[in-house]
């Protein structure tokens, strides 16, 4: 297996090299480049454990690699990518994929057309977000246009997915690269550069399929529509967002959900700057997990739970990522609160340490607990190596309540830790 896939990414990559001599011949500007990322993680307590006697306890290392290939020209853009992305030992070889492949067209005017697999990152990435940290970064086979220019920011883009191009047998589509059928959004963005201010706005409909093929194949639609705001004046900056979830999920179930966050950051000094910030995401009420050992769940006639489906999580609440990377019991959600302040320090040119506190609790009122979760306490440390590599430290401690142990089934203990070290390069290989 492991051959098999060293055999395809060779494969990958003498294909995007296969391009360069045709292109370097053309009167554009043309870059090779490359990411490579390992990381090591050992992480104690906190994930779900479903079967009694299992350790709560794991250590792994991971490794992603990234080969790309850009190309531009007056009017005329492209771009390739090949990843490669697994976990060291595995015999199942990890996976390997196309992450990017789209072209641009580009009029004087400031109008564009770019067609193909895509990153769609937007914002603050609550609702679409490249997702980066995990080890296969998320893209979209998508349409996109769109007009930049004076200031405004205008695109409109859509997706179709099938599980393959059948000449008959339906539409029945079970969950490739993304999770929706189809996707449609608009999104608007707009800068006052005298004061310092952007705003946007997005909408979005969302076609999720449940049921089974050939028996149960409707698309369910739902909507996901909110703003977005930036200030950024000489030495602080603001960011608040307000999104609300609206339609039906795939199971035909009513959605009538929101969320809302603020963010503040004061650079103090040129060496340390200061955040804080408050979340809330909606959670369905009478939510209830039973107990170790136990099915039971209670039904719910309309879905009150966030949860953007295209959203970067790890990049908001908490790096352990037990919120909205991994779900509870039951596909239900009691929402989350997430309170947090922080400190960055770069004592050195080359060298930046962060260290956050976070606290965590339920945002709807709990049958069997209290709303508070614990709380987390995250140091991050990331050295810059040279030009194209770094070296990245981080290190969690969440002190869980009761009521963590509940909701996640997790270590009884409720001291739970995640250490992690990650070295990066990013060598660029060709530009002209």
């Amino acid at each position: 297996m492991h051959n098999v896939i060293r055999m395809k990414m060779i494969l990958a990559v003498l294909t995007l090299l296969a391009f360069v001599p045709v292109l370097r011949a053309q009167d554009g500007k043309l870059n090779v480049n490359a990411d490579f990322l390992t990381r090591g993680e050992i992480r104690n307590g906190g994930l779900p454990v479903e079967e009694e006697g299992v350790q709560d306890f794991a250590a792994f290392i991971l490794e992603r690699t990234m080969i790309g290939l850009d190309y531009t020209k007056a009017g005329f853009s492209t771009k390739i990518t090949a990843q490669h992305s697994g976990t060291w030992g595995s015999s199942e070889g990890g996976l390997l994929n196309v992450y990017e492949a789209w072209v641009q067209m580009t009029s004087a005017k400031g109008f564009f057309f770019r067609l193909g697999r895509q990153n769609l990152s937007y914002d603050d990435q609550r609702l679409f977000g490249s997702d980066d940290w995990a080890m296969t970064a998320r893209s979209h086979d998508a349409l996109k246009f769109g007009y930049e220019g004076g200031g405004h920011k205008i695109h409109l883009f859509a997706s179709y997915n099938q599980n393959a191009s059948n000449m008959s047998g339906g539409t029945y589509f079970t969950g490739g690269l993304q999770l929706y059928k189809a996707m449609e959004a608009l999104w608007y963005h707009y800068d006052f550069k005298r004061a310092n201010l952007g705003v946007s706005a997005i909408f979005a409909n969302i076609g999720m399929q449940g049921g089974q093929k050939g028996w149960d194949e409707k698309v369910y639609q739902q909507q996901m529509a909110g703003s977005f705001i930036s200030y950024t004046p000489d030495k602080v900056s603001v960011e608040a967002a307000y999104y609300r979830q609206m339609g039906k999920d795939e199971n035909g179930i009513p959605i009538k959900a929101w969320m809302a966050s603020g963010k503040v950051v004061w650079k103090a000094s040129s060496h340390i700057s200061l955040n804080g910030g408050y979340d809330y995401l909606s959670g369905d009420e009478f939510f209830a997990t039973p107990p170790q050992g136990q099915i039971g769940m209670s039904r719910h006639k309309v879905i009150h739970g966030f949860s953007s489906i295209n959203g970067s999580h790890h990049k908001f609440y908490g790096a352990m990522d037990f919120f909205y990377v991994t779900t509870y019991y039951g596909g239900f959600t009691p929402g989350l609160q997430n309170l947090y302040a922080g400190i960055s320090w770069k004592p050195k040119e080359k060298l930046t340490v962060d260290a956050t506190y976070h606290f965590f609790a339920t945002a709807t009122k709990l049958q069997n607990a209290d709303k508070p979760l614990g709380n987390e306490v995250e140091i991050t440390a990331v050295y810059q190596l040279g030009n194209n590599s770094k070296l990245s430290f981080g290190y969690s401690y969440m002190r869980g309540t009761e009521t963590m142990t509940i909701l996640k089934r997790s270590d009884e203990k409720r001291n739970l830790n995640w250490v992690w070290l990650m070295y990066t390069v990013t060598p660029n290989f060709l530009s002209r």
